[in-house]
């Protein structure tokens, strides 16, 4: 399945202006339940971080959650990098229409080698390290680049079905994606060999978050692979599903799941 285009043409049709582009953060904020957990624990660690904190986005994207960050507070300062040029040139072009660029800057990074030492209070990766073979590396250069105390917070798929994989002969459902998920006990472990003194993990996407995740992406994307066309009707499918996947999202948010297909993991330097 051929996820990774398909973004990239809704971000280009949401790229002709700053409010379409505000409005394509909204919608990936309600929809993509991956935001909604890694929103609540960013509010959850504001709450003792200084204004002065640096914050790195490792794998920013579209840049959505640089400009979250940028919104709950503007003093903080917020990289976010990436190895696609073009959506660090976009990123830097909207962000800079919007007059946040004397506190927030893009670049292009490869994260198996960039490392600043000791110069982030928070760093992010979100949906990125199931696209990184080199994992191992990327964690230790994540803890270089924190400060004493500093936090890393991770979300991933999981092991128990992450990327739509649920049995051996089974393909991911991305396939930019080298590996199907990780256990907890996998990313903790490496993690703590990276350096991290204190590890802690938890399950996303429980049983409402998977119904949500089908209704809201996973079948919306495999009708624009057959055809984009669909593009014309989505906005009417939205409108059906809506408020069904926004319960959906609440409830995965405020259940612990004895099991996942998505994991948020939170380690500290």
């Amino acid at each position: 399945m051929q996820y990774d285009p398909i973004k990239q043409y809704l971000g280009k049709i949401f790229n002709n202006s700053v409010i379409l582009r505000k409005l394509f953060y909204k919608m990936l904020d309600i929809l993509l339940l991956r935001s909604w957990h890694i929103r609540r624990e960013i509010k959850g660690w504001a709450t003792t971080a200084g204004n002065n904190t640096r914050i790195l986005d490792a794998g920013a994207g579209f840049g959505q959650y640089v400009y979250f960050l940028s919104v709950l507070n503007r003093n903080w300062s917020v990289l976010g990098i990436d190895v696609k040029a073009g959506q660090v040139e976009e990123c830097n072009r909207f962000f800079e229409k919007t007059g946040r660029k004397e506190k927030v800057m893009f670049r292009v990074a490869d994260l198996v080698t960039f490392a600043e030492p000791g110069a982030f209070g928070l760093i992010l990766s979100v949906d990125v390290m199931e696209h990184i073979a080199e994992d191992e590396r990327v964690f230790a250069n994540f803890y270089r680049s924190l400060k004493p105390g500093g936090m890393l917070l991770v979300s991933t798929p999981s092991d128990q079905g992450g990327s739509d994989v649920h049995h051996e002969d089974d393909h991911s459902f991305i396939d930019e994606h080298v590996r199907d998920g990780y256990s907890i006990n996998d990313i903790n472990e490496k993690l703590r060999k990276a350096g991290f003194s204190s590890v802690t993990s938890r399950y996303s996407y429980g049983v409402p978050g998977k119904i949500s995740w089908k209704l809201s992406i996973k079948y919306p994307i495999i009708i624009l692979n057959k055809s984009k066309l669909f593009i014309v009707i989505l906005p009417f499918y939205y409108l059906l599903t809506y408020w069904f996947c926004l319960i959906l999202n609440w409830l995965d948010l405020i259940v612990e799941h004895r099991t996942g297909t998505g994991l948020i993991v939170k380690a500290i330097k």
